[in-house]
């Protein structure tokens, strides 16, 4: 039996662009809306027509190819170049054009407030149509390598290193250049001032990175991408890196909001599920995160609006050091929200004198207040050795958003079917994988 054959590679056809793409294809819409949005309303910059030079390409073109992308799942601009060469939707939609990456880079970052704006119209009308049921999405970020090399990015501690070894090696080269003085070596003298010149530039710089550093209120700076950080990319690397963070809807997996930031998962659950619920506008929606964003702050942050969370709950993890055994770990004593106190598993009631602390965090946002409890029951108690090691006993901080913590974490416990569906949309709507920076 003879197989299949195909047509000669080497033989002409005859056909269009239009006749490649049917009648019902989503491509048409993304071509119609972009036809039809008043460009200037949603602050894009309108490319202009030159009257020499090279022309450049229609704002139009982009904004098409950044929606068919985000449809698509296509989130590097190389990709998004790749896709125009050998994809016959790409071809009909930008009438054969190839903006190369850069460009398609280059118009991201020039028109980020536009991009913003034509974002949550279009997820808008996504929800206009029933395609997208706002109910719940599931949240999840991935790290993107900035240009900015580690060598480049600074903390208080590594510029004071750097500022000690410059003072070690200047105090090292000043007793050389007194040797050599009183030796009259001219030649090792002009070497020796030299580098001492240099040492003096370079701690000029670091001072100046210093002053920097402390007028940005940030833990780190760094000097060639200014808003990358160093981060935990995956166990205990660190890169300096973007975090790009995506929601993603239940219904039929589409994005609904999405932005980058230059901190950890632990920090970013707030600002990107409140643009969730902006972009849906909905009145309450439910959030499906993993435990790398289990923070008691951006929880309480999104029950004050109306944001239901189910955030996996971390294992409690607990030194080597310690003597707590795990019948008696904090999750082993009973709060009582009545009288505001605690029943310890051998049914010792620990209270509180009412009275606020301060943790202090890295910046002031992340810091946090709290209160004391303990029992005096503590010093006759039997296991108290499996307990703890404090002599004055037992002692448990509740902070001001336990209370949201330990609805979230209920629910967490009482919804494991739904919080399991969070892995499939987060790795349907999750990103490409990036290039070595923020824009490729």
């Amino acid at each position: 039996m003879q197989h299949i054959t195909g047509i000669s590679r080497n033989q002409m056809t005859i056909a269009s662009l239009e006749s490649s793409i049917s009648t019902d294809n989503p491509i048409r819409f993304i071509d119609a809306f972009v036809e039809n949005i008043d460009l200037k309303a949603l602050d894009f910059t309108v490319q202009t027509l030159k009257s020499e030079g090279r022309p450049s390409f229609d704002t139009k073109i982009f904004l098409k190819l950044y929606l068919y992308g985000y449809l698509n799942g296509l989130r590097s601009s190389r990709k998004l170049e790749k896709e125009c060469v050998r994809n016959t939707e790409m071809q009909w939609l930008l009438c054969g054009l190839v903006p190369n990456y850069h460009s398609i880079s280059d118009f991201r970052m020039q028109n980020p407030k536009g991009l913003k704006k034509l974002f949550k119209l279009f997820v808008s009308f996504l929800k206009d149509a029933d395609l997208i049921a706002g109910e719940t999405i599931a949240i999840d970020g991935t790290k993107s390598r900035a240009h900015n090399s580690k060598k480049a990015n600074f903390s208080q501690k590594k510029i004071d290193r750097h500022l000690a070894y410059i003072e070690e090696k200047t105090l090292e080269y000043l007793t050389d250049l007194e040797q050599n003085d009183n030796q009259e070596n001219s030649t090792k003298i002009t070497n020796i001032q030299a580098k001492i010149e240099r040492l003096k530039t370079n701690k000029i710089n670091y001072e100046l990175l210093a002053d920097k550093l402390k007028e940005s209120d940030e833990p780190q700076i760094s000097t060639t991408d200014e808003d990358a950080r160093a981060l935990l990319v995956q166990g205990v690397v660190v890169e300096v890196s973007y975090n790009i963070q995506a929601a993603v809807d239940n219904k039929h997996n589409l994005v609904v909001a999405t932005h980058t930031i230059n901190r950890n998962d632990l920090n970013a659950l707030g600002a990107i599920a409140l643009e969730a619920k902006e972009n849906l506008q909905v009145e309450t929606m439910t959030v499906l995160v993993d435990k790398g964003y289990h923070n008691g702050r951006e929880i309480a942050q999104c029950k004050e609006h109306n944001i239901t969370t189910i955030v996996a709950h971390p294992t409690p993890g607990r030194s080597k050091e310690s003597v707590t055994q795990p019948e008696y770990l904090v999750a082993q004593f009973k709060y009582n929200k009545s009288d505001d106190t605690y029943t310890c598993p051998q049914g010792e009631t620990l209270k509180t004198t009412g009275r606020w602390h301060k943790k202090s965090g890295r910046t002031e946002q992340s810091g946090y207040q709290f209160k004391k409890y303990r029992t005096p029951a503590c010093k006759e108690c039997p296991v108290k050795h499996l307990c703890t090691s404090r002599t004055a006993g037992r002692e448990i901080d509740r902070n001001e958003y336990a209370d949201a913590v330990e609805e979230n974490n209920k629910r967490y416990q009482e919804n494991p079917q739904l919080y399991r569906t969070r892995q499939e949309l987060e790795h349907s709507g999750n990103h490409e994988d990036q290039k070595n920076n923020k824009n490729a």
